[in-house]
């Protein structure tokens, strides 16, 4: 169940949202429209209709779920079918708000049987509202498909119905089934497609709010036009004097503006969000959004003197969905900064989440109460109260698992994976967080999305998650069962890693890949927090463990030096200095015990900053790396087998070699690819015939088997940042990934080698290589090769042309290549120098 939490977030956009659109209108921005019923009868049910809409509206699911329980039981009674049927599709849609994902399931198809049979036949209004909640349902239980008919069929009752708004939640849900099916380019052209239809419309409330829908989904699939639409809902807003909506807009971009990096415009947005709201709880919405940046970015002076309003506020609200997370929210943020005891004193932390807990209890809400429960666990556990932190997240950790909550027991069991590593009890923390890591696995998809009420950062509570219990399972002697774990956790966490920067599940299979070359040793490390773990992986043997006591700090500090001394300017000593420490960590202990013997390619699976490291530049004190064996960079997912090498290769090449959209000229990339036309029988697409769509058209009418772009592009660890530039404007990771895999699915197709000569990595991103990582994999192609830093596009043009060469004799392997036109260019041309030539990296089946 690859999507089962990605669709939780555009679809609290859309439930709490948009799927009420039958009965009363409720839009993006506020549930509190008036009623808009069509629905008969002004019997005593009806007002239970009206009462469970009320505490709907107000987060109040649990006593929702009863009143429209209640009100569908009155209906059966009186032989009202129409009515039922509503009640059950309202039922239904409270029931998915508690995780009552069952009768949910019960509930939605009772109401649809019911409107098939039911005399006179049902409103369109009545089966655009059921066929949008069953469509939520399917997308939750990763039905994507199914959930995409559903939700054309909605559209269509809501078309005849005459519901613009029901029409656009309805379209804006059909894009995000086309994300999680893999179809993005559909799925942002559909989103274009209603933006400009909604642009066209008189301004209205209903413009308005879908604006802000779109800009939310734009959001979710890593669209950088998200701010764009947004503040065209926002103009539209002031124009018409549409009050209401003006804060959750002003919210939501500056929500955007935190995502951009751009704090000063965020606080600005932040700040006009609570200065328009027109009620409470949106004020203390962007109170807390305001709260939260300040200690976010480290200027608690100007938290202090929001944190006892904010208190007061939390504690005088009526008890609901809104806020109790809001109250979570506000624990959660203040228990991330260890100096923040001096803005709240903890006493009243453990105090407010106490009340949370009862509040939570009171209206059934027992998510909340488990988050809270969570929070309070860690305000003990700051206080170093070890035995109340273990009772109260212990107590979390059993709600969650009653609700199946795996978001909520990767945070409770990882607690307490912690608390039992403190009291020193090691084989109860591993079990612990054996747990969490078997949550985190179940979730997939992007970790953000869980649930927008509660902040979960992947730096913060996925990532370290692992760390620590390969931490756990390495410390002593450790036997082969753990080491064994502990290498499925480096590999585990890569495809973790690799689903936070896609925003959906990546891979589902993995191959263990020390099995598939006999000839290759494949190298994990492990940056620890107190010292550096490599294992080393060999088919038939057992596995090999070395480790270097050194802090993290001190060897991400040394990486960082090696990384500057590359520049050709740098002194040649010290880069040599540097690079040899490395060497020393990472190779030679295996070397002396003969952990290379037989060994021709080395394969790593790089960690952390190591990724940003060129390993076939490590050296010894006489000879580089790729000197002595081939190297290859595996995300260690699975490799495909890789075709039987044809005699006869063919390759689509593509590039620019004139300055485009702002980026400079290449003007090697014009002999680079007739030189690579010599070598390879090649399709060329240069300059003004390298566009988006004529590469997708050769990749997909082609048998090519190579795949070759020579133009500018950059690697991110931002989905958003990562693309490569084509004639007609640049074509985002996700884009190009569908465009390559565009073989009709048949993996026998799949390109066997992409190359990408002169990309970028981003400045200042110290995980830009996982845009790489991330194309590598989610290309379908069995290689790439790309460049870690844009290298001088003669040089590339030389050793392209070298590589190709070597490809083309019998029996070589695509490392072997590389590893040939990386010497021919140390030992044979001006440009020995490894800034040059060791950017080159390939990643994926090296053979």
């Amino acid at each position: 169940m690859a999507f089962r939490i990605k669709q939780t977030h555009w679809l609290y956009v859309s439930l709490s949202i948009l799927s009420l659109c039958l009965a009363f209108t409720i839009t993006p921005v506020k549930a509190s429209l008036p009623v808009t019923t069509t629905v008969i009868s002004s019997s005593q049910p009806t007002n239970w209709l009206e009462q469970g809409r009320n505490l709907y509206r107000s987060g109040r699911f649990a006593e929702a779920v009863t009143i429209w329980q209640t009100a569908a039981q009155q209906y059966h009674t009186q032989g009202d079918r129409l009515n039922e049927a509503l009640s059950l599709s309202y039922l239904s849609l409270a029931q998915q708000e508690v995780n009552q994902w069952e009768a949910a399931s019960q509930s939605i198809e009772q109401s649809l049987k019911l409107l098939q049979t039911a005399k006179p036949s049902a409103d369109a209004i009545l089966w655009a509202q059921a066929l949008n909640t069953q469509a939520n349902l399917q997308l939750h239980n990763g039905k994507a498909e199914t959930a995409l008919e559903s939700w054309q069929q909605a559209q269509k009752y809501y078309e005849q119905a005459g519901d613009k708004m029901g029409s656009l939640g309805s379209q804006i849900n059909q894009a995000q089934a086309l994300q999680s099916l893999g179809f993005y380019r559909r799925s942002k052209v559909q989103l274009e497609m209603l933006t400009q239809k909604l642009l066209t419309m008189p301004d209205s409330e209903i413009k308005i709010s879908g604006l802000r829908s779109l800009g939310l989904a734009l959001q979710m699939i890593g669209d950088g036009k998200n701010q764009e639409v947004l503040e065209q809902s926002l103009a539209i807003a002031r124009k018409i004097e549409a009050k209401p909506y003006l804060s959750s807009i002003l919210l939501s971009l500056g929500t955007t503006a935190v995502d951009l990096q751009d704090p000063e415009a965020a606080l600005d947005y932040f700040e006009q969000a609570e200065q328009v709201a027109t009620n409470p709880s949106d004020g203390l919405q962007a109170r807390l959004a305001r709260f939260k940046l300040f200690l976010d970015y480290d200027k608690p002076e100007f938290a202090t003197p929001l944190a006892p309003q904010l208190l007061q506020q939390l504690k005088e609200l009526p008890p609901s969905h809104t806020s109790l997370y809001a109250a979570i929210n506000f624990v959660a943020t203040l228990n991330r900064h260890s100096t923040s005891h001096q803005i709240v004193p903890l006493k009243d932390l453990a105090q407010l989440m106490a009340v949370t807990v009862k509040s939570a209890q009171q209206i059934q809400d027992a998510q909340a109460e488990a988050y809270a429960l969570h929070q309070w666990g860690k305000l003990y556990r700051r206080t170093q109260q070890l035995s109340q932190a273990q009772e109260l997240t212990q107590k979390s950790l059993d709600i969650a698992r009653q609700l199946q909550a795996n978001d909520i027991i990767a945070q409770s069991a990882w607690q307490v994976g912690q608390l039992d590593t403190q009291q020193g009890d090691r084989s109860k923390a591993i079990s612990a967080y054996t747990e969490a890591v078997k949550a985190l696995k179940s979730l997939r998809g992007d970790l953000v999305a869980i649930n927008p009420d509660v902040q979960f950062s992947f730096r913060e509570s996925v990532e370290p998650v692992y760390r620590e219990l390969v931490g756990l399972l390495l410390d002593n002697q450790p036997s082969q069962a753990a080491l064994v774990q502990a290498r499925e956790l480096i590999e585990a966490l890569q495809i973790a890693e690799l689903d936070n920067f896609f925003r959906e599940a990546c891979l589902d299979k993995t191959q263990q890949i020390d099995q598939i070359d006999p000839t290759a040793t494949v190298i994990y490390p492990i940056i620890l927090p107190d010292r550096l773990a490599v294992i080393l992986s060999k088919a038939g043997q057992p596995l090999d463990y070395y480790i270097t006591s050194k802090s993290q700090a001190e060897i991400e500090q040394t990486l960082g030096n090696f990384l500057v001394a590359l520049n050709p300017v740098s002194d040649s000593k010290d880069r040599n200095r540097l690079s040899q420490q490395i060497y020393d960590w990472l190779i030679r202990p295996g070397q002396i015990n003969q952990g290379f013997k037989d060994t021709k390619t080395l394969v790593f699976v790089l960690d952390g900053q190591l990724r940003n490291i060129p390993m076939a530049a490590l050296y010894d004190g006489k000879q580089y790396l790729i000197e002595k064996y081939a190297v290859a960079l595996s995300p260690g997912l699975q490799l495909m087998a890789t075709r039987s090498k044809q005699n006869k290769m063919s390759a689509i090449v593509g590039g620019i070699s004139e300055s485009r959209a702002g980026f400079n000229a290449l003007p090697a990339v014009e002999s680079e690819v007739k030189q690579i036309s010599k070598a390879v029988s090649s399709f060329i697409l240069l300059n003004q015939e390298f566009t988006s769509q004529a590469l997708a058209q050769h990749v997909k009418s082609s048998n090519a088997g190579i795949v070759h772009l020579a133009t500018h592009g950059q690697f991110s660890s931002r989905l958003e940042d990562t693309f490569l530039l084509t004639w007609n404007g640049q074509i985002n990771v996700k884009e190009l990934s569908e465009l390559l895999k565009n073989r009709d699915g048949d993996p026998s197709k799949a390109i066997e080698l992409l190359v990408l000569s002169a990309c970028d990595t981003a400045a200042g991103d110290d995980r830009a290589v996982l845009g790489l990582a991330g194309l590598a994999v989610k290309s379908g192609a069995r290689s790439t090769i790309a460049t870690l830093w844009p290298v001088k596009d003669k040089a590339a043009a030389m050793l392209m042309t070298h590589f190709y060469e070597q490809l083309r004799q019998p029996k070589i392997t695509k490392a072997e290549a590389l590893r040939q036109a990386q010497i021919n260019m140390i030992q044979q041309t001006d440009f020995h120098d490894p800034f040059f030539w060791s950017a080159f990296v390939l990643v994926g089946n090296w053979l």
